[in-house]
């Protein structure tokens, strides 16, 4: 990796680590004395019609503080527990981020590779401007897959592209054909991205994404439910979507995503998508947050180093209206490897401090890691709304426990 991709100035020793005293334990509740607004929280967005049946936690100084599952108990819902497998969508890219760091830290990859060193098919990539479409003048690098500075942006037949590929190096070959908005590396576009680097992580490594996960992250972090499939059993208990947005309100029964069957989940179909085909529950992502907390160790085991940690979350890319690209819920906010990142907890009175990162998913699931205080949050649902629980969960954690 080339010095000039990255301006940080690493500082830590590595065994002064958060002391992992406390892991999760399904089915037991915590309520800390102060979490009045948190249970509120929960109880209001169900009110408000944000989301139904959600689940929350709140995880610091080596213990659990919070955990609490508000159940809707209304009509078409399901009662979701600690081991309701949840579609995490978006959730999947810090996982994948997490695995190409590996990669990077053994020196397989450089970030300033050219993605056609690894995939052939995105050589040439084919810029669009007003005047039509043209060769893109600047190289397609790793870098502009891992900060979302790529151009590959949610085309309006991927999820075609997807279900039609027998695997990951066939959906490349149609995701190369696409034409980009940007030149390579100029401006942050979300998309794609990570679906990509799942293809570039089977060919360094030689294995299926599915398995370089599972060997280099799954069973290390004892995540035993997070995978891209779901038995039939699985896809019973899933809970229904629940929707209230332009006029349209409920619960939908069948069919696991709001685009009908597009992500089939089935374990034949091997096009599995680093960017948001992941399933997992609320106990296996707890143990993925608590990595990401304890600075890439997880039961004195090291899964990423100190290090990777800072890049992961270091500024590429400014926040909205700075980056007119970026995401508008997300004010004071800037943009690192596929996390966001508080760079001014004001703009939305959130009363979190600078430091603090972490992504949602397309569904409503989302998770934050506080390093300044040692603190993780955890957030999981099933809703197509205004995505406000992000938001009103971390004022509510940070007004009752701090």
């Amino acid at each position: 990796m080339k010095k000039k991709l990255f301006n940080i100035s690493i500082s830590f020793f590595p065994f002064l680590l958060i002391a992992q005293s406390e892991l999760f334990m399904p089915g037991l509740v915590y309520n800390h004395p102060n979490s009045s607004r948190i249970v509120a929280f929960q109880k209001q967005i169900i009110k408000d019609k944000i989301t139904a049946s959600n689940q929350a936690l709140v995880f610091k100084d080596g213990k659990i503080l919070y955990h609490h599952i508000e159940n809707s108990m209304k009509t078409g819902d399901k009662e979701i527990t600690d081991e309701t497998i949840f579609p995490i969508w978006s959730m999947s890219k810090p996982i994948t981020i997490v695995a190409m760091m590996i990669l990077f830290e053994k020196g397989l990859v450089d970030f300033d590779d050219p993605v056609s060193k690894y995939i052939p098919a995105f050589r040439h990539p084919i810029c669009e401007s007003e005047k039509g479409t043209y060769p893109c003048k600047s190289e397609l690098k790793l870098i502009h897959l891992m900060n979302h500075r790529s151009g590959y942006v949610y085309y309006d037949s991927y999820y075609i592209d997807v279900i039609r590929s027998k695997n990951l190096e066939e959906l490349m070959n149609k995701i190369a054909k696409q034409t980009i908005d940007i030149e390579p590396g100029s401006k942050f576009l979300y998309g794609i991205n990570q679906s990509i680097l799942g293809r570039v992580i089977e060919v360094v490594s030689g294995k299926s994404f599915y398995d370089f996960l599972k060997v280099n992250l799954f069973d290390p972090l004892e995540m035993k439910n997070t995978k891209f499939y779901l038995t039939e059993k699985e896809l019973d208990d899933v809970p229904p979507l629940f929707v209230k947005n332009n006029g349209v309100e409920g619960f939908i029964p069948n069919g696991v995503t709001s685009k009908g069957d597009i992500l089939t989940y089935y374990k034949d179909h091997l096009t599995h998508l680093g960017g948001e085909g992941l399933v997992s529950t609320f106990s296996d992502y707890f143990n993925f947050c608590m990595m990401l907390l304890n600075k890439g160790y997880f039961n004195g085991e090291k899964i990423i180093s100190p290090k990777s940690i800072q890049l992961i979350t270091q500024k590429y890319s400014e926040g909205y209206p700075l980056e007119e690209n970026g995401f508008k819920d997300l004010l004071g906010f800037y943009y690192g490897f596929s996390v966001w990142v508080l760079e001014d907890a004001s703009v939305m009175n959130l009363y979190a401090p600078e430091g603090t990162f972490g992504w949602g998913g397309y569904h409503g699931t989302e998770f934050w890691i506080d390093p300044k205080n040692s603190m993780f949050g955890i957030f999981m649902t099933r809703a197509l709304s205004n995505y406000e629980s992000r938001e009103r969960f971390i004022r509510s954690v940070y007004k009752d426990l701090n």
